[in-house]
């Protein structure tokens, strides 16, 4: 008998001693059922002695070191893979307790089959050569069972992360659509309110009677430094700002919002704070503008800024 490897654990002595004693069953029943074929020999015949050798060994059972070393080399690897599999199952087990998702059913690999299997060949040294092939076949198809059930979960596993990476992008894009029409709101009562308490216009208001871009910037440019103290460099803001706004125009609409005027004042008919003649007069705009610009942002520049990263001011 070899002596027992050390990275081989130890087989339960009881179960040893079954597989031992199956072996040698089949290794007395063999030599019993010979024997008695050469009782059954006729008194009379005469056996030579050159014939009277052991019963051969039935070729299913014959081994050489050769083959002897190949089956126990199945054996150690089967029973190495075995432990690499449990271990895989017991970390997807605890991964998936950790997730805290809800995972398709079953949420959890079982290597009950794997132990059993591996049980039957612990000790394996000590083991008939005999049995070795069928118990390693039964360890190989446990190991693969288990390795399609932990395959099987890691998909599920996968699944359920990435419902709730999905289900997270969907609340925080909800999230943010609330945060901007919130912001969007704000600013239109905040628009509303300056332009209310805009002062009003008392008198006619001066104009030309040219209410050509030109003399709109023309009469915005007097407006400006006469009456809010801003000068070239707030001038050229504004002329931008209106420029996007309405090219100048004082009959500029914007069918969709309603918004009009050379300001695009929402609704127009708000410049009305202003003048009377707001749908006529481009200098009438031109000072409800400036004056909800003074109200709402300060300056020119600033409703200008704002009106480049939001795309309205």
């Amino acid at each position: 008998m070899r002596q027992r490897s050390s990275s081989t654990p130890l087989v339960s002595r009881p179960r040893a001693r079954a597989l031992t004693a199956a072996a040698m069953g089949l290794t007395l029943l063999l030599g019993v059922s010979s024997t008695a074929a050469f009782a059954q020999t006729p008194a009379l015949a005469t056996v030579p002695t050159a014939r009277s050798e052991a019963p051969p060994i039935p070729a299913s059972i014959q081994t050489d070191a050769s083959s002897v070393e190949s089956l126990t080399s199945d054996a150690k690897a089967a029973l190495a893979a075995a432990a690499t599999v449990a271990a895989d199952a017991t970390a997807l087990n605890g991964e998936v307790a950790a997730s805290g998702l809800t995972v398709d059913a079953p949420t959890t690999v079982s290597v009950s089959a794997v132990e059993a299997a591996t049980a039957d060949l612990d000790g394996l040294d000590l083991l008939p050569i005999v049995l070795l092939p069928s118990l390693t076949s039964a360890v190989t198809d446990a190991v693969a069972d288990t390795q399609a059930k932990i395959d099987g979960l890691r998909e599920r596993l996968a699944a359920a992360v990435a419902a709730e990476e999905a289900r997270r992008a969907a609340e925080e894009a909800a999230a943010k659509a609330a945060a901007e029409e919130a912001a969007r709101v704000a600013a239109e009562e905040a628009a509303r309110a300056a332009a209310a308490a805009a002062p009003a216009v008392s008198g006619p208001v001066a104009s030309t009677g040219d209410n050509s871009p030109g003399a709109a910037q023309a009469a915005a440019r007097d407006i400006m430094a006469s009456q809010y103290g801003w000068g070239d460099g707030e001038f050229s803001c504004l002329v931008a700002l209106w420029n996007k706004e309405s090219g100048w125009n004082y009959a500029a609409y914007n069918s969709s919002s309603g918004a009009g005027g050379i300001p695009q004042a929402l609704p127009a008919s708000k410049m009305s704070s202003a003048g009377g003649d707001w749908a006529s007069n481009a200098v009438t705009q031109v000072r409800w503008g400036l004056g909800y610009i003074a109200g709402r942002y300060g300056s020119p520049c600033n409703a200008w800024s704002h009106s480049q990263s939001t795309g309205w001011y």
